[in-house]
Parts: structure tokens; C-alpha cells; sequence
């Protein structure tokens, strides 16, 4: 039986991007995309000021890493990702996890697990 492909999006603060990155590769991931992302949930944002008038910034800087798996055990990944986020504040992350039901490499046409190796 093949393995399942899995996407695994994390939204996290900058802080913790290198330290995550780390742990993450301990456990076999090797590849990854990082983006600069904005957004807003619980935290509603904070105040700034501007040329001294206060503003009200409603989306914060984030992080989103992409990961996509096959071999690796999802739960190891979350296990690690809590372990390395969590500090019990409202700002800590969120965890998407989706099923893929293909890869393609255009290189080479290989699809599926092929492509991800």
C-alpha cells in the first residue's frame, strides 16, 4: 500500500522559525517553504503609533511553513511543532494538516512518493 501525502501549514511568530526548522529536520523533513504572511485571530492586533497618531494594526506578522510528507509520521511532526511553540500564550500557532492527492516533480514527470524523493 502506498503512503498517504500529507500538507502540514504552520502559522507561528518569527521567533521560533530557526529553532522549529531545526527540530523539524531532526525528524527527517527536509524540505520546506517558509513565507512572510499576515493575519489576525484572537490576538485583534495591537497599537501602533504613526507620525504621533495611534493606529490600530489588525494584522500581525507571521510565519507560515509548508511541509509536505509522506514517510515522515504526522504525528511526529505536530508532537515536535507543539513542542517547540507552545508556551501557553494566545499567539503561539495553529496547525493545518491536509491530505494531498498528488505530487508532480515537472522535471522528470514523477508523481506521487516519487516525486517527493
Amino acid at each position: 500500500m502506498a503512503n498517504t501525502i500529507t500538507k502540514v501549514d504552520i502559522l507561528t511568530s518569527q521567533t521560533k522559525l530557526d529553532e522549529l526548522i531545526e527540530e523539524l529536520d531532526k525528524i527527517g523533513i527536509t524540505g520546506i517553504t517558509v513565507s512572510n504572511v499576515l493575519g489576525c485571530g484572537r490576538q485583534k492586533g495591537h497599537k501602533e503609533y504613526y507620525r504621533g497618531t495611534e493606529v490600530n494594526v489588525k494584522l500581525l506578522p507571521k510565519i507560515k511553513l509548508e511541509i509536505v510528507i509522506s514517510t515522515v509520521p504526522l504525528e511526529d511532526v505536530i508532537a515536535v511543532t507543539k513542542q517547540v511553540l507552545h508556551t501557553g500564550n494566545i499567539g503561539d500557532g495553529k496547525i493545518f494538516v491536509y491530505e494531498v492527492s498528488n505530487v508532480i516533480r515537472i522535471s522528470d514527470n514523477a508523481e506521487g512518493q516519487d516525486a517527493l524523493n
